[in-house]
């Protein structure tokens, strides 16, 4: 019995003549899905010796196509963003031991940077039927490891179990009532887990529809929505802001949408309004962590709460803890502690941050935010310091730490600063050595080299201090007021 698997050859064996994947090169059905991910798994299995393989494509059917020929190898998929730096690209192919990447040519020498061998997909060698192999059992129930840098900044990989992603999977499908017959369309990455979890299991287990775009574009968004009568849609808030500034759309050009879901980072009320009365379409946040699955609550519109996260989907457990741990009645703050089938198997190689985080059974999320009497969960404060870029997180501790590298700076401090495009932008506050000289587009080169693009500080200011604690902990509180 394979507990995600099995499921998928229900659904072709059931709807194996209905679309499962599509992007703008590559449309299959249920049944040359399965086809075609076998013939991979073949490759894999002969072009890799080691229990995970990497991952590397754009947002696309191929994508998706590559995680099932993974499982169906035996294989714990990896995938990996390739946004990241070679360094940091490194990093994760020598933590997940990873001897293969599956990936496409333009990605190619990207997935090089692991120190891992490239497969490369193509139509003509790798994307055609092959012998079916049989689901196979499961003796390695990790099915997936997505790297996030967590809440200390450094990379880890987050183990998620078959069990997991089933679960989590079928609690959205039931909480927000999606039927086999959706339509999804996805723009967010495979290599995170909201486009892995949300946009690419659940509408493999449901029997539904998805088509992909490598990339977000607003007019291509909002084209395909037309063209494809998509009813389910899910983006991080700054994506909705430009979808907004799209004029030219009128206002019944999404009325196939069923359910469009925001994620990732926090929904301005702004957007919202401005949404509902363009396109009379209810914009419906929900909250989740890498760390659970990822979805751990939903707004849904029947029972929908604006300026909240939603209620808990079903077997998840949402607690507000005070600083002893001590669960607070309804509508008091503390950290949001959860629990329930979500909760991570653990961090890759990681055994101390893992207890650090999960205890009891619950995951600490470092998150701050109430509980309502009706169960509507609200959060009111961050991950610790981390920002959400594009609906990404930075945190600030990886780019002081590249700034610290250079040879002119002796102390820095980063934050985050409100950006309309991105929800959020890194500005960096930095103090020179004595007698050093540099210029901030000088300390921006410097990052660029050695970050991924998204974590590159929209803005450097040279400072002559920070403001410190009694413990000497930079106060970003108060480099905010700077902004």
């Amino acid at each position: 019995m394979h507990p995600l698997l099995d499921r998928f050859e229900a659904n072709v064996a059931a709807r194996g003549e209905a679309l499962a994947v599509a992007d703008a090169g590559l449309a299959l059905s249920y049944a040359a899905l399965r086809a075609v991910a076998g013939g991979l798994a073949g490759q894999i299995e002969r072009a890799s010796g080691r229990r995970r393989i990497g991952i590397m494509t754009p947002t696309s059917a191929a994508g998706a196509t590559a995680i099932l020929a993974g499982w169906y190898a035996g294989r714990t998929p990896v995938p990996l963003n390739f946004l990241l730096s070679d360094a940091e690209l490194a990093a994760i192919g020598r933590d997940a031991d990873l001897d293969l990447v599956v990936t496409v040519e333009p990605l190619a020498d990207k997935a090089r940077a692991t120190g891992a061998a490239p497969l490369v997909l193509s139509a003509r060698h790798t994307l055609v039927p092959r012998p079916i192999p049989p689901a196979p059992a499961v003796a390695e129930d990790t099915g997936v490891i997505l790297y996030t840098s967590g809440t200390t900044g450094a990379p880890k990989g987050v183990c998620l179990s078959f069990q997991n992603l089933v679960s989590n999977a079928d609690a959205c499908i039931a909480h927000a009532r999606i039927d086999p017959d959706r339509v999804f369309l996805s723009v967010l990455p495979q290599f995170h887990s909201f486009g892995f979890t949300a946009m690419t299991v659940v509408p493999l287990l449901l029997g539904a529809t998805a088509w992909y775009l490598p990339r977000f574009s607003p007019a291509a968004v909002l084209n395909c929505i037309a063209e494809r009568r998509v009813n389910v849609f899910m983006a991080v808030a700054s994506m909705y802001a430009a979808l907004l500034r799209q004029r030219e759309t009128p206002p019944h050009g999404l009325a196939s949408m069923q359910l469009a879901v925001s994620g990732g980072e926090p929904l301005p009320a702004t957007v919202a309004a401005a949404f509902r009365e363009r396109f009379g379409i209810e914009l419906l946040e929900g909250y989740g962590l890498t760390e659970t699955s990822p979805v751990v609550s939903l707004n849904v519109p029947w029972a929908h709460r604006p300026g909240s996260v939603g209620r808990a989907l079903p077997g998840i457990d949402v607690r507000a803890v005070d600083d002893a741990g001590a669960a607070l009645p309804p509508g008091g703050e503390g950290e949001l502690v959860v629990r329930g089938h979500c909760v991570m198997q653990g961090y890759h190689n990681r055994p101390e941050d893992t207890a650090a985080v999960v205890r009891g059974g619950a995951l600490h999320t470092g998150d701050i935010g109430r509980v309502d009497a009706d169960g509507y969960i609200h959060i009111t404060g961050r991950a610790r310091e981390m920002m959400i870029v594009g609906g990404e997180n930075v945190f600030p501790a990886e780019i002081e730490a590249v700034l610290l590298e250079h040879p002119a700076v002796a102390d820095t401090g980063v934050i985050g600063a409100p950006d309309a495009l991105r929800g959020e932008s890194p500005v960096a506050f930095v103090v020179l050595r004595e007698g050093a000289a540099a210029e901030p587009a000088e300390l921006r080169r410097f990052c660029r080299d050695r970050l991924a693009g998204y974590k590159l500080p929209r803005e450097v200011r040279i400072v002559p201090d920070l403001p410190r604690g009694p413990t000497g902990k930079v106060l970003r509180r108060a480099l905010r007021e700077r902004l």
